[in-house]
């Protein structure tokens, strides 16, 4: 499939998907959030897919934010909608996507693309990063998920400071936040993520799928956590990746897991 405004490449497992704009600092428009829709949707249907890597090209932002001057002029109607659609096609997909998603946020990520940064599953950031919610600062608030997903990672206090001063944060801020897990250097920041990819890549990709559904469902208001858990650990009995994991355990050999 053929894009605009993102690149998607799939090398030793790792499907790369890469917001391509670098003239507009990588900002996230109607269109370059249908195809990020459609690349993620892709790559969680590639069997050879295990792991997801998002970034954003050049060096200067992940995404710098959304594009304005496409909903300057929305009315309360029209910003609603705006969104409801952006939160269901892209950033909750993200969350609940069963193969995992690793943010490589390597510059600006601001407004909606520090959002798409928090959807996905866990962060890494390079040390020239700068990560924030200035929405405020626009007259608007966040409005892809930004106001539930950064009190979740980075707790209430911190997170109403950011929202309200519109501030940004270095990486190393983000870091001791827990907003990101690593910080590295530009040079560096794909090549851990791909190392990090690679200690899943050994695992059963059924259980890590079922392992999101479960660590998502604590921060659902509709479901119970612990239930969801419990299911899910059940269903893995069924399957053939908990027949080969724990048959080369007893046998003492590594795993060969087939996915299923």
């Amino acid at each position: 499939m053929s894009y605009n405004n993102i690149l998607s490449a799939t090398q030793n497992g790792i499907t790369t998907i890469t917001i391509n704009r670098p003239s507009k600092l990588n900002a996230l428009n109607k269109e370059t959030i249908q195809e990020l829709h459609e690349g993620f949707k892709a790559a969680n249907k590639d069997k050879n897919t295990k792991v997801i890597i998002l970034t954003g090209s050049g060096e200067k932002a992940f995404v710098a934010g959304a594009d304005i001057s496409e909903f300057a002029n929305f009315s309360v109607d029209n910003g609603g909608k705006l969104a409801a659609k952006g939160q269901e096609l892209l950033f909750d997909f993200v969350e609940k996507l069963g193969t995992p998603v690793i943010a490589a946020v390597n510059g600006f990520a601001l407004g909606g693309g520090l959002e798409l940064a928090m959807a996905c599953h866990f962060r890494i950031a390079s040390d020239t990063a700068k990560m924030g919610l200035p929405e405020v600062s626009l007259g608007v608030i966040p409005g892809y998920g930004g106001t539930q997903r950064l009190p979740q990672l980075v707790g209430k206090g911190r997170a109403m400071e950011m929202i309200m001063t519109a501030g940004m944060i270095d990486a190393e801020t983000a870091k001791n936040y827990g907003l990101v897990n690593h910080v590295t250097t530009q040079e560096e920041l794909i090549p851990l993520a791909e190392k990090i990819a690679g200690k899943m890549m050994r695992n059963s990709s059924v259980a890590i799928a079922k392992a999101i559904k479960a660590v998502n469902a604590n921060y659902a208001a509709d479901k119970n956590g612990y239930k969801v858990e419990i299911k899910q650990f059940g269903k893995c009995f069924g399957t053939e990746d908990f027949k080969e994991g724990t048959t080369a355990f007893l046998e003492k050999r590594k795993a060969d897991f087939p996915g299923k």
